[in-house]
């Protein structure tokens, strides 16, 4: 079985696989004995352009565990959320469209966090709860720390159409219900990740 993990670095992506993905043409390889995952983010922070660093190794799951070893990690959850009308909730964070996640509490279960994540910072109240769709995975600094953050994202529901009221204390100026023929505003400026989340459910 094929195996397939993205961590992405500011605009920049690592894909950790055991062959090369279809349809991956512009890609820089990386050797497994040079790689450094701390000089690769520190590379990827030192220019606005985007690139994509192939890893081709043996297993995947197995690379990506001894990454998790070698550095802080923290842990995420968050939801696609899909409401009576068929729209989905997006948020708008920091310049850019996301979807709404937060860090998981000590002891807490990610798909509790998701929920209350989501309630907290869009002002509703989550109907329902689908399957996780996918995990995700982000390098970013904290302090002058480097930090691997895993998110896991879950199918969400809500019944008719709530109101959103943005949680401004989390940076968000605007929650926004949007119908997915009308994607274009957000693909135009998100996060890569938040496009694989769209893709898993074949929103794009």
């Amino acid at each position: 079985m094929t195996q397939i993990y993205k961590i992405y670095m500011n605009e920049s992506a690592l894909i950790l696989a055991d062959f090369t993905p279809d349809g991956l043409t512009e890609f820089q390889q990386i050797d497994l004995q040079t790689f450094d995952l701390e000089k690769l983010f520190k590379k990827s922070m030192s220019t606005t352009q985007s690139a994509i660093y192939l890893l081709t190794v043996a297993d995947p799951k197995a690379t990506l565990k001894q990454i998790k070893k070698s550095v802080k990690c923290i842990g995420a959850a968050g939801g696609l959320v899909k409401n009576g009308n068929g729209q989905l909730l997006f948020i708008h964070r920091l310049g850019k469209w996301d979807l709404p996640k937060g860090k998981i509490d000590p002891g807490e279960k990610p798909k509790k966090t998701a929920i209350r994540e989501v309630e907290e910072e869009c002002g509703i109240k989550v109907d329902y709860l689908g399957p996780k769709i996918l995990s995700s995975y982000h390098v970013y600094e904290m302090k002058g720390e480097m930090v691997l953050k895993k998110t896991n994202w879950y199918e969400m529901g809500v019944n008719k159409r709530p109101k959103l009221i943005p949680q401004t204390a989390e940076n968000i100026t605007e929650a926004k219900w949007i119908d997915p023929e009308q994607l274009e505003e957000v693909l135009k400026n998100t996060y890569g990740l938040i496009k694989d989340v769209l893709a898993k459910n074949a929103y794009i």
